[in-house]
């Protein structure tokens, strides 16, 4: 265009001696004006200053590779892998340029770009203890300052908090503060987002996560699914990560100069405080958590189920040869054809849960805290068993009492026999007899030959029992019918007479 080396100095912020080196490595390649416009600024430079390319190439580490290292190894650092690169080329890059060119890569590579994430009203709840444990409560026995591990839910729309102290982390207070979280805010979302700390995942994986048995118990129960945020990707709960900072911030720092003496106060004191702190407005949008909270999130969320979880202990046993697995003292039965296997124990406050290996309900029992240390579920057993512990289930009440509801006769019978004896134990087998005649013939025939048998007054079940067996309670004997047979003379035959 005719400009002097000044003018183009000025136009473009560089050195006029750039500007006239460039011009004349433009010369020397014979690179017009027309044909720059056409290539791209890395053909320029190859085209322009070959030997700084070639040189620049040579020294190029492997970006994707160290990216990968840091990304699998977080205790790695840049100096670390650079070591290792100067090793392999002495004559590489100064740590420096190895550095600069990394983070430029990374930006060519997209590596460094943020993905906007759109929340759903009544979606996700973000899970995660906070990173600070304040001594905030004060043994009021020892006087020694206790630390509180805080639980942190925060909704995904919203960021509407829920916050509760605890002394420890572990499993059951995990598990607590997902249940009193999801009765603060008086609805359930669809989904849990927690990190991956063991109490929630016990295999931490990229595409296939291994949930804690307790906690997809939880999720079962609330029918919530449980999506851990992927390893090592801290914007998955960035959200999540954006509300613990600003709870330490404003929440502890409200809290800091007081002094409580039971973690239940110190709960007291965060509910109080969270309610004012999430009625403050947004900075970058209108409203503030607790409106867009009732607003939004809330319609969209799902209403609590009609009971409160029970946070519930899972052990594994292997069951023994007489089929009770044992649970805190006590021995629950399990089916008998499970002998030698493993089962896995599911116990809540109330309730004794057994599960087989394919995580199928096997058996139920109420728990037990005192009495009977052998809890029995007589459709466990093997049939002989099963006979026998029947038998021993039965007492003379109980005895009379299914007697009378077979029948008038029947009762006479089961209660004379029981009345016979000093002992009326020695009579059971005997009982016993009748119930499972019973099942065999019917209880109306069994009270049509205890009726003849009475009249015969052979109060017996051999009696009974060769009525039914013969069907001689289908027989019935007429007085009226019977004639007095004469007997026949004969010499061997006395007669009345002789007896006089």
């Amino acid at each position: 265009m005719g400009y002097s080396q000044s003018k183009i100095e000025d136009s473009v912020k560089c050195a006029r001696s750039t500007v006239g080196e460039v011009l004349k490595r433009c010369r020397r390649v014979g690179l017009t004006y027309e044909q720059a416009q056409k290539m791209n600024p890395e053909e320029i430079k190859t085209l322009l200053y070959p030997a700084a390319v070639n040189r620049y190439l040579k020294e190029e580490p492997d970006y994707e590779y160290v990216y990968n290292e840091l990304e699998k190894h977080p205790n790695l650092n840049l100096y670390f892998l650079w070591s290792e690169y100067k090793e392999s080329n002495p004559g590489g890059l100064g740590y420096s340029q190895f550095c600069k060119r990394f983070n430029r890569w990374k930006a060519q590579t997209g590596k460094n770009l943020v993905m906007h994430q759109e929340r759903v009203p009544g979606k996700e709840m973000f899970v995660d203890w906070m990173g600070e444990t304040p001594e905030l409560v004060t043994d009021s026995e020892s006087g020694n300052p206790l630390k509180a591990h805080l639980f942190v839910a925060v909704l995904g729309y919203s960021g509407y908090p829920y916050v509760e102290a605890f002394p420890n982390e572990k499993q059951e207070n995990w598990i607590l503060g997902h249940v009193h979280a999801f009765e603060y805010y008086g609805a359930v979302p669809l989904i849990l987002v927690p990190d991956n700390c063991k109490t929630s995942v016990t295999r931490p994986e990229y595409y296939d996560p291994q949930i804690n048995p307790v906690y997809w118990e939880l999720a079962k129960h609330y029918e919530v699914a449980v999506i851990p945020a992927r390893p090592k990707e801290p914007r998955d709960k960035a959200l999540v990560e954006e509300s613990i900072g600003w709870l330490e911030t404003w929440l502890l720092g409200r809290l800091r100069n007081r002094c409580f003496f039971s973690f239940s106060e110190l709960n007291i004191a965060i509910r109080a405080e969270l309610s004012t702190l999430s009625e403050q407005p947004y900075q970058k949008r209108s409203g503030s958590r607790k409106s867009v909270f009732f607003e939004v999130d809330l319609p969209a969320m799902r209403p609590l189920p009609t009971t409160r979880f029970e946070v519930a202990k899972l052990v594994t046993r292997k069951v023994p040869d007489n089929y009770h697995v044992e649970f805190d003292g006590f021995y629950y039965s399990v089916p008998y054809t499970y002998y030698k296997q493993q089962v896995t124990i599911r116990a809540t406050a109330s309730t004794v849960e057994i599960f087989n290996t394919n995580l199928e309900r096997i058996a139920s029992h109420v728990r037990q805290y005192a009495g009977n240390t052998y809890v029995t579920n007589s459709d466990h057993m093997p049939e002989h068993h099963r006979a026998y512990w029947d038998f021993t289930q039965w007492d003379g009440d109980r005895y009379r009492s299914w007697a009378k509801q077979t029948g008038e006769n029947t009762f006479f019978i089961i209660d004379s026999m029981l009345n016979s004896y000093t002992i009326e134990e020695q009579a059971y087998r005997a009982c016993m007899g009748f119930i499972r005649i019973c099942e065999k013939y019917g209880a109306e025939r069994l009270e049509k030959a205890c009726a003849k048998a009475r009249k015969m007054d052979s109060l017996s079940l051999t009696t009974v029992k060769n009525i039914l067996k013969n069907k001689q309670e289908q027989v019935v004997n007429d007085p009226s019918e019977t004639r007095q047979m004469s007997l026949p003379l004969h010499e061997n035959i006395r007669g009345s007479g002789y007896y006089q």
